[in-house]
């Protein structure tokens, strides 16, 4: 389906309005709290802005899109396509690097809905955007920076 206004979207604001549960579980899990090394707010920048598009970029733009052009990436598991979910578990799966098993896990279920939205629209722009949403929202609420 390829929407053109998606602030009229109702899923779009019930996606937004997930992003409270999704810290939720983090900080239910011990995930919430972290410091940050010398206490400056720039270095919120990076995660909160950058990484979300440039992580778009790859995952839901390159990766889901190629994947969604063959007709097994079409397929829907549910409401997803196969090539959100092959693609939001290569996402979660390049969170081992740096985050320990479960919080990585932790990061397919939004990816999902990242995922879904990149589909919906035939764009990365409500993607990126719910993305850069739940990585700053977590941010604020938890690097103890402001």
């Amino acid at each position: 389906m390829r929407l053109t206004q998606p602030l009229k979207d109702p899923q779009l604001w019930v996606a937004m309005a997930l992003a409270p549960l999704f810290w939720l579980v983090l900080w239910q899990l011990g995930y919430a709290h972290f410091e940050l090394a010398d206490k400056n707010p720039w270095r919120l920048f990076l995660p909160a802005l950058v990484y979300p598009v440039l992580e778009e970029m790859v995952f839901r733009g390159l990766i889901q899109q190629e994947l969604y052009r063959s007709s097994w990436g079409k397929r829907r598991a549910f409401f997803l396509s196969n090539a959100n979910i092959a693609g939001s578990l290569m996402f979660a799966l390049s969170h081992l690097i740096y985050h320990p098993p479960m919080r990585a896990l932790c990061v397919f279920f939004p990816s999902l809905i990242f995922g879904y939205f990149r589909d919906r629209y035939g764009s990365l722009a409500p993607s990126i955007a719910l993305h850069i949403l739940y990585n700053s929202g977590y941010l604020l609420l938890f690097s103890g920076c402001c």
